[in-house]
């Protein structure tokens, strides 16, 4: 599942959360500077990969024609073209590696920024990091489930992409991660 700009925030907390009641690290100015640091290298990468798709969205309605004509599938076609451009970009298509990319960043960045002092291996709390991400991911698919078969579950219909549902949406979700204790 992909980090959308939505979960960042409360992936962050998560990740100064974890590394906090892990008890390898030792915070030197508090929770707050640490999710702040890894919202910011999380928000980068997000936005690289719109910024990617973006220019994918580009190439195909560019050629929008030549794709009708040959028969081709525009989406395997837009995902060939992503993947050609990711590097360039900077992103690594491979959730799996991304997350660990981003856990080295992310620690990386702690220690610069002397947010964080360890006395152990930088891989364990790469490690840390790396499971508050994936952790919270397949927790908020969960939640994500959950709160669409609520919305499913009303008299009343809720079409997506209206404010009305945007709002409900947003109420359920955050009602959801504090019933799990996840926020």
């Amino acid at each position: 599942m992909k980090i959308s700009l939505k979960t960042i925030p409360h992936i962050s907390s998560r990740i100064a959360i974890d590394l906090n009641k892990s008890g390898a690290v030792k915070m030197t100015k508090g929770l707050e500077p640490v999710s702040q640091e890894a919202e910011k290298i999380l928000t980068a990468n997000v936005k690289r990969e719109e910024a990617l798709e973006e220019k994918a969205r580009e190439i195909c309605e560019a050629n929008e024609e030549e794709i009708e004509f040959m028969l081709a599938d525009e989406r395997q076609l837009f995902f060939m073209i992503k993947k050609r451009l990711a590097p360039e970009y900077g992103i690594i298509l491979n959730y799996e590696e991304r997350y660990s990319d981003l856990s080295h960043k992310i620690l990386d960045e702690l220690y610069e920024e002397d947010l964080i002092h360890f006395e152990v291996t930088e891989n364990r709390i790469k490690n840390i990091i790396y499971n508050s991400i994936t952790s919270f991911i397949a927790e908020a698919s969960q939640v994500e489930d959950a709160v669409m078969d609520k919305i499913r579950s009303y008299k009343k219909r809720y079409i997506p992409g209206t404010d009305e549902f945007d709002i409900l949406h947003e109420n359920l979700y955050r009602e959801e991660l504090v019933k799990r204790g996840m926020e």
